[in-house]
C-alpha cells in the first residue's frame, strides 16, 4: 500500500512539473518562431503581465501568430496585420497554421502550378499548414486540402520547408 501512495505522489508530481518543462522547452525556441492561437479568447497586452492593458482581443482560434520575443511564459508576437504585443504562452499552441493573403488563391491538386485546381480560398481563410517545400505548402482548410503557394500565406516563410 505504501509503495502505491509513492507510485502516486511521483506521477503526480510528473503532471504537476509537466506544463513547466513544456514551456521551459518552448522558450528555448530561437525567435521568431511561428505559433498559433489555441483559446476562443486571447488578450494582446501592451505588456508581459496580467496588469498591463489589453489593446486587442483574438477570437479567432488556429489564427497564425509570429513570436518576436519571449519572457517568462509571455510571448511578444505580430499578428498578420502587423500588430504586435503580448500573449500568455498558455494560450497559444505549435500547431502551424497559416492565413491566405492578397487575392483569391488556387489550391492546387499538387505542389505544381499546371496541376488540377481543387479548389480556390479567399484572402483571410486560415488553414493547417503540413509539409512546405520550395515555395509550396499543403494546406488544409476543414479538410478541404490541396497545395498552395507560400507566397499567398501569412504564418510561413517563402522560403521555409516544414516537415
Amino acid at each position: 500500500m505504501r509503495k502505491m501512495k509513492r507510485i502516486a505522489i511521483a506521477g503526480m508530481a510528473a503532471v504537476a512539473l509537466w506544463p513547466t518543462t513544456a514551456l521551459f522547452a518552448q522558450s528555448k525556441k530561437a525567435v521568431p518562431y511561428w505559433v498559433s492561437i489555441s483559446a476562443r479568447e486571447a488578450l494582446l497586452r501592451t505588456g508581459p503581465g496580467t496588469n498591463y492593458p489589453a489593446t486587442w482581443k483574438y477570437v479567432r482560434p488556429g489564427l497564425p501568430l509570429r513570436v518576436v520575443q519571449v519572457h517568462e511564459d509571455w510571448r511578444r508576437v505580430e499578428d498578420p496585420e502587423g500588430e504586435r504585443g503580448w500573449v500568455k504562452s498558455i494560450l497559444l499552441s505549435e500547431q502551424r497554421t497559416a492565413i491566405v493573403v492578397g487575392g483569391v488563391s488556387p489550391l492546387y491538386a499538387k505542389a505544381d502550378a499546371n496541376s488540377r485546381v481543387d479548389w480556390r480560398v479567399a484572402p483571410g481563410v486560415v488553414g493547417k499548414i503540413g509539409h512546405c517545400a520550395s515555395g509550396w505548402c499543403e494546406f488544409d482548410v476543414k479538410g478541404r486540402t490541396g497545395h498552395i503557394e507560400t507566397r499567398h500565406l501569412w504564418g510561413v516563410a517563402e522560403d521555409e520547408a516544414v516537415e
